[in-house]
């Protein structure tokens, strides 16, 4: 952890995301782009590839946050597939979630590695003989939660190595560094930089040989994030706790009134008291984030809804100031077709439920 790092690290979360640029008399209150493709040799920087100020000011940021070291990718995408490069040979035996993230299914399928799936509530096969466990909890879009801990000591004791996509819970919802997991990766994409126009990943670990492994083969396979949108990103991070408050706070409220509504079906919110993954999550999560999964009767009924909400807009990301629904069967989740991931943004509370409802009130008369 960097020096930065060490010193907030018993800080709350407002404070640590306001002062994730270290003060220094005379310089400005935020980092600021640094659009180089070379430097004058003689520093620390020389080409742009390997090197940007912009993104280690956002690295240390992310990297405190985590627990560890953190290394910056152009997406999520590519956050996950050069740590699954790095850490993967040819032969390995990778154990993937079955009900998480359809493109990070994809990608293992497509290496040369064998691949084991497993549903992120279990149950698990022995990790004997196993590289690498991909855990993703909470899991997209199902919202089903891993005990992150109890796993981590099962796979250490046969010598496998433990990596979480932490996306959905965010750096300030969970710390899987802290619970045992080798690795931590994100897009950045989603809550991080919050406000949709960044396209943005990052891998965690606090193993700096690891790190360096990583930072390499993004070197090497030039995978590198634009400083500009390095620099939204971080900027945005100071926000980070009062958006995730607020749709938080939108979400339960949401919550409470869609679990009796008759056309909402198998609503599920970690959040929630009576969800099946609520004692886990509230065991091993900080906040329980602003994401909720229901199903709809049928495709015609969510094109319905759309067509009756102001303020929920149709798209496939999460995290952002706007709340989103994203129908996911249309992308290739194995999920029934009507089902629906919700993601609360920042409008008032008392606007935000007020339409949910009006737009479910005329799917049911």
């Amino acid at each position: 952890m960097s020096e930065q790092g060490a010193a907030v690290s018993g800080w709350g979360d407002g404070t640590r995301v306001v002062h994730s640029v270290p003060a220094v008399p005379g310089e400005p209150f935020g980092s600021s782009p640094v659009f180089a493709s070379v430097y004058h040799l003689g520093g620390s920087d020389s080409y742009g590839r390997p090197h940007n100020p912009t993104w280690r000011a956002l690295e240390a940021a992310l990297g405190s946050l985590d627990g560890g070291e953190a290394v910056l990718f152009p997406s999520g995408m590519a956050a996950i597939s050069t740590m699954l490069r790095v850490v993967l040979a040819p032969g390995d035996t990778v154990v993937v979630p079955s009900d998480g993230y359809y493109m990070t299914r994809k990608l293992v399928a497509e290496m040369p590695v064998t691949v084991v799936e497993a549903p992120t509530a279990g149950p698990y096969p022995s990790f004997e003989g196993v590289r690498l466990v991909l855990l993703e909890s909470p899991s997209n879009p199902g919202l089903d939660v891993c005990d992150i801990a109890a796993l981590v000591e099962q796979a250490h004791v046969v010598g496998a190595l433990v990596a979480v996509d932490n996306t959905t819970a965010t750096p300030l919802g969970q710390r899987p560094l802290e619970l045992g997991a080798d690795i931590v990766v994100s897009s950045d994409t989603k809550a991080v930089a919050g406000h949709s126009d960044v396209l943005l990943g990052h891998v965690t670990t606090a193993d700096p040989e690891l790190a360096e492994k990583v930072r390499a083969a993004r070197t090497t396979g030039g995978a590198i994030p634009g400083p500009f949108e390095a620099w939204l990103a971080h900027r945005g991070l100071g926000t980070l706790d009062l958006r995730l408050a607020r749709q938080a706070e939108n979400a339960a409220a949401l919550y409470a009134v869609l679990k009796d509504h008759p056309a909402v079906h198998g609503l599920r919110w970690p959040g929630a008291l009576e969800d099946p993954a609520h004692e886990v999550a509230a065991r091993q999560m900080r906040r329980f984030g602003g994401v909720l999964t229901f199903e709809l009767a049928s495709v015609e009924a969510v094109a319905e809804f759309f067509k009756r909400s102001e303020l929920v807009a149709e798209s496939t990301s999460f995290g952002g100031l706007h709340t989103t629904l994203d129908r996911r069967a249309q992308w290739g989740d194995p999920v029934p077709e009507g089902l629906v991931r919700m993601s609360a943004g920042c409008e008032d509370t008392a606007d935000l439920v007020a339409d949910v409802l009006k737009a479910l009130d005329h799917l049911v008369g």
